[in-house]
């Protein structure tokens, strides 16, 4: 698979002042082990400050704070002191293993994390081992997987040890076959010399390794010797998740964890006041255990169904929950009263407007779900987890446990979104196996995760937008949203780092938000500042958090201006633009989109763009708002317009998977279609009206664009930027500023079809519905 080459050790050093980050030596430790084992040794986190470059024309503004620090920046320097924590070994079978410390679900960051061993170590991918790790409380920051942040914060470290554990092995047989290191060839996990003989890493592991820890420096490859790192590769784990081989959480065979689900209140948030029929439900068949814990009532049984039957027979009296009374409405209302001004008037002609975003779902495809073993001194859990050290030092309070006695181990999870940064369903599974004294395979029902699971927050933005002939003044947002929840571990990043940021003592979500959003054109003075209102819901930080909202307002009033100025969409961007990568992605969707070709009325293209951690991304797209298309009919739900060509544009400075990046760009482009057509939650009296995925309208197939294209531009860095929520902003504001163009009419409350309830809401109850048995009755 690797190419081969001389041994890096007899490379000459760097050329005197060049800074060329593939050259600089590195330090790491080779680790007292009986075979080898290394890591990366980065160091303490710098100061999180950089030097602002002056303007060097009268066109640039000085720089936005995510250019000095942004989001990302904080959660890598967060990361580095612990770096020297996570281990690359080397196995006499010949194969290496890395127990990466973040959650693998479905983003494919085991595959690049492969892929960044297999270059430096140069052995084949099938080789490398990569597993998750259990909750490691002595990482601390370096165990949170979120931000886009993993690939940018283990890229180096990763690499360090990899190449660490080559020089190591390249000595080691070195001295088994009695050839200088400089001699000596490393390809596919053999290394050869050049007069003859070859030796096998696997064969080397024991050699290679250290009976003290030394610390060692180490040079890693060039961009330009890349092998692995920037071409295109399957997922490691494609085919066991293709043939139903792969383990996820409800697959794993923990002995005697019998099915568990709880019976959750009406209202969001509700406690049990009394249960009338405890004794009747646990006579009931197969039923092993019944319990109140603080969420509703577990119950435990010999399978799901007859758990579902239980959940449905209780009859509970329910305290009213932190929601009641709510609804969409009223939450709006309060929205408002919490907005921050925007300040007088301008003199100038200007442009403004109100935006609103309704609550929506954070469930990911896979129910929450968690096993657990909790015994007197002990416990045990298994969940797919984000944030592993928060839950379990919650796990271990609410158990009255030492921490020591919590093990948390992190499954792989069918999606996430930020839902798995909290870890409800693994505490709730910690409780009641507490209270049953047995363990507990818990899964949460559909219904559970729309109505009582996490949403994203239902939010308002109000934007204002100055000029004067061509040149825009001033730009003001003011985003209002009900508060999000970020004590899944982010938030203890900030305090740790407070003194170092740019922000000042603003708080958790106002020092996320500014970390998170920029202004990418020169539109003058700007400023966007957050209102947080209203604790009652259960929030997340749901993929993209505040940025697809705040870049949808923007791009749909970039559309106005361009307008008021009598500009081409296009072409107003691409002026405003602030850099050259930000226009390379412009320029490369409107060309290969066609940008302006003629369309018949009732469709149009929309263009947007977005930037976020040292990535640029750019969509054109095109839909049809026709009422024949609009109206066609599609059973138990609204049609509305569709989209029907996408075309995606992303730049992340060094790439390191093509392939899955591309991937990634897919889901960002259908979460954006969502999000902006028909995506969202009903709030009424105090509850959420979805209750399933076939009542919650994620991107169907009567929405999803029948010409779909992903451009991966061509790497502009040594340094991987941000991707896994990157797409997601341009893509719904591309979607809303199409909508606002085929239409005649800005949009500005979304989803656009929130206003249309198309199906009958389910009873709150029973809290879930009864198991479906008219599946063949849908089937065409």
């Amino acid at each position: 698979m690797a190419l081969s080459r001389p041994a890096r050790s007899s490379d000459p050093g760097p050329e005197p002042g060049r800074a060329d980050f593939g050259r600089r030596r590195f330090l790491g430790y080779v680790l007292a082990a009986p075979t080898l084992v290394v890591a990366a040794d980065l160091g303490v986190a710098p100061e999180a400050t950089a030097d602002v470059p002056a303007p060097t024309g009268a066109d640039l503004p000085s720089p936005e704070i995510t250019e000095v620090v942004d989001l990302n920046d904080v959660m890598t320097l967060a990361a580095l002191p612990t770096s020297n924590l996570i281990t690359v070994r080397v196995h006499p079978d010949g194969t290496v293993s890395f127990a990466l410390p973040r959650a693998e679900v479905g983003q494919g960051i085991t595959t690049s994390t492969a892929m960044l061993i297999a270059e430096e170590l140069d052995v084949p991918m099938d080789r490398v081992r990569v597993t998750l790790a259990d909750a490691r409380p002595e990482l601390l920051f370096n165990q949170l997987t979120g931000g886009s942040n993993t690939t940018i914060s283990t890229y180096i470290p990763i690499r360090v040890a990899a190449a660490i554990a080559r020089d190591r092995l390249l000595h080691a047989a070195a001295a088994e076959l009695d050839t200088p290191v400089g001699d000596l060839t490393f390809e596919a996990g053999v290394i050869s010399a050049r007069r003859g003989g070859s030796v096998a890493i696997g064969d080397l592991a024991k050699r290679a390794a250290s009976d003290t820890p030394r610390q060692v420096s180490v040079r890693l490859k060039e961009r330009e010797q890349f092998s692995v790192i920037g071409r295109p590769h399957n997922r490691i784990d494609a085919l066991a998740a293709v043939t139903g081989r792969k383990q996820f959480t409800m697959d794993l065979n923990v002995p005697d964890a019998k099915p568990t689900m709880v019976c959750r209140p009406p209202t969001i948030n509700g406690k049990v006041g009394s249960v009338a029929n405890l004794a009747e439900v646990r006579a009931m068949p197969g039923i092993t255990d019944v319990a109140v814990i603080s969420t509703g009532i577990a119950v435990r049984a010999n399978t799901f169904g007859q758990c579902i039957e239980a959940v449905r027979a209780l009859r509970v009296s329910w305290k009213p929950g932190s929601a009641a009374g709510k609804s969409d409405a009223s939450v709006r209302e309060a929205l408002r009263a919490a907005e921050l001004p925007l300040g007088i008037p301008p003199l100038t002609p200007s442009v403004e407007a109100t935006f609103t975003f309704a609550f929506r779902s954070n469930s990911a495809l896979e129910p929450n779900c968690a096993i657990a073993d909790v015994r007197s001194d002990r416990a045990e859990i298994w969940s797919g987890l984000k944030a592993p050290i928060v839950a379990k030092q919650a796990i271990a309070a609410k158990l009255g446990l030492p921490q020591s006695a919590v093990t948390v181990h992190v499954t792989e999870s069918g999606g996430s979104f930020g839902r798995r940064l909290f870890f409800d369903a693994a505490l709730e599974a910690a409780e009641a196996s507490q209270k049953f004294g047995k363990p507990v395979r818990l899964m949460w029902h559909r219904a559970d995760d729309s109505r009582q699971g996490r949403a994203h927050p239902m939010a308002t933005s109000r934007v204002r937008a100055a000029y004067l002939g061509n040149t825009v003044l001033s730009y003001k947002q003011r985003h209002t949203s009900v508060s999000t929840d970020l004590s899944h571990g982010l938030g203890e990043i900030f305090t740790a780092l407070a003194a170092k940021l740019p922000v000042g003592d603003i708080g958790f979500s106002e020092t996320f938000f500014q970390l998170s959003q920029s202004m990418p054109y020169n539109f003058g003075a700007n400023s966007r500042l957050l209102s947080e209102t209203d604790k009652s819901f259960n929030t997340g930080s749901m993929r993209n958090v505040y940025s697809p909202d705040v870049t949808c307002a923007r791009e749909l009033i970039v559309d106005q201006l361009a307008a008021k100025m009598g500009k081409d969409p296009f072409r107003f961007r691409r002026d405003f633009l602030r850099d050259e990568r930000a226009r390379a992605v412009l320029d490369k969707v409107a060309e290969a989109g066609d940008w302006g070709r003629p369309m018949p009325a009732g469709t149009a293209q929309g263009i947007a763009f977005h930037s976020e951690y040292s990535s640029v991304s750019a969509v054109l797209v095109e839909i049809d708002c026709r009422p024949e298309t609009v109206k066609r009919p599609v059973r138990d739900g609204v049609a509305g317009p569709r989209v029907t060509k996408a075309v995606f544009a992303v730049d992340v400075g060094l790439t390191v998977n093509p392939r899955g990046l591309e991937a990634q760009m897919m889901g960002c482009v259908m979460d954006g279609i969502a999000l902006t057509l028909t995506s969202s939650l009903h709030l009424r009296d105090g509850y959420f009206l979805e209750a399933s995925w076939d009542n919650y309208f994620y991107t169907r197939q009567w929405n999803t664009p029948p010409e779909l294209q992903i451009i991966v531009m061509p790497s502009t860095s040594d340094k991987p930027g941000g991707a896994g929520e990157l797409g997601v902003a341009a893509s719904m504001a591309a979607v809303a500023c199409a909508y606002g163009r085929a239409t005649g009419t800005m949009p500005t409350s979304f989803p656009i079809n929130h206003g249309t309830l198309s199906f009958t809401p389910k009873p709150t109850v029973p809290p879930i519905p009864p198991s479906p048995t008219d599946g063949l009755d849908h089937v065409r």
